[in-house]
């Protein structure tokens, strides 16, 4: 005969099972979605915080005493709700993953800032993208090189060929001009590589409290570098810088740097990479009218090309 039918429970069991990981998985997307709206507004803005706080800090210790005291201020927070902080033995992972993101990622863009306008350094860094592509594909990751990323990734360099070559065959800046950019191009390539690894690593960590880690030591990193290149004796606080590394501390920082890797950890690299779209935007916005950065055709003209072409990297994601 027939087999049973199975009790009603049991179904209902199972539906109250996948309602709740459906609900479960919306919000967490949700959340996802509304970091990395937060990473595509706030490092927009950190572009013209950098600026402004190399104005009297030298580069390497306002970049470790923001990320120090980042990630110092996040641990606390997490082990006063009783959140766990990951095991020593993680420690070593977590540190080559700061290094990569922020000891060469953001302390890129830190020294480049020293002698590039920051509209400028924020479309330089808007090749990350490239870079991650490019990369994801070299260790045989999902990210083929298809021919349509390909002429993308050309397109995008021929953008940046744009925006510096005339300058510097010109004369127009100084050596410290092409060192700035070529710091821009290791700040992508080590986010690139930071982001591959984070993608690849399995973290069961609390994803807050290995951002807050990463934060920490990678700014011991870099706090270590000032010191050794004694930049404690070029220190001049004004209130100026003192006010823009408040700011990048607890907005760029505390702020961005966790929503970043939340968004990193639940949804697709491709689309988080996309806040680069944004980011260059917002930057030359800032600099051009609080800073009076120049805005030139041939800005616009690199911007629009290099965007153009991440666009054709991107397009073949889903």
């Amino acid at each position: 005969g027939a087999p049973p039918p199975r009790p009603a429970t049991a179904r209902s069991d199972r539906s109250r099972r996948w309602l709740v990981a459906t609900v479960r998985l919306v919000t967490t997307q949700r959340k996802a979605y509304a970091a990395w709206i937060a990473v595509c507004l706030i490092w927009g803005t950190t572009y013209l915080g950098i600026r402004i706080a190399l104005d009297g800090i030298p580069p390497f210790l306002m970049a470790g005493f923001r990320w120090i005291v980042g990630g110092a201020v996040l641990i606390s927070i997490l082990k006063a709700r009783g959140e766990t902080i990951p095991a020593r033995t993680s420690w070593p992972a977590l540190a080559t993953l700061g290094v990569l993101l922020i000891g060469f990622g953001n302390g890129g863009v830190v020294w480049a800032e020293q002698t590039v306008p920051s509209g400028l350094t924020a479309v330089l860094v808007a090749m990350s993208p490239f870079w991650l592509v490019g990369l994801d594909a070299l260790v045989g990751g999902s990210e083929k090189l298809t021919a349509r990323r390909m002429i993308g990734l050309a397109v995008g360099f021929a953008g940046v060929a744009v925006l510096v070559w005339p300058e510097m065959r010109a004369g127009e800046r100084g050596p410290g001009f092409v060192g700035g950019v070529l710091a821009t191009q290791f700040a992508c390539l080590g986010w690139a590589t930071g982001s591959t690894y984070a993608r690849r690593r399995s973290f069961e960590e609390n994803v807050l409290a290995a951002a807050a880690l990463e934060m920490l030591l990678a700014g011991v990193v870099m706090l270590g570098i000032g010191l050794v290149a004694n930049e404690w004796a070029r220190l001049q606080v004004t209130p100026a810088s003192a006010g823009a590394l408040a700011y990048l501390t607890v907005v760029g920082s505390i702020g961005a740097f966790p929503a970043y890797a939340y968004a990193l950890k639940h949804l697709p690299v491709a689309t988080v990479s996309l806040y680069a779209y944004i980011n260059p935007v917002i930057a030359v916005i800032l600099g051009t009218l609080i800073l009076k950065e120049p805005f030139s055709w041939r800005l616009a003209a690199a911007a629009a090309i290099v965007l153009t072409g991440m666009g054709l990297v991107r397009s073949e994601t889903r």
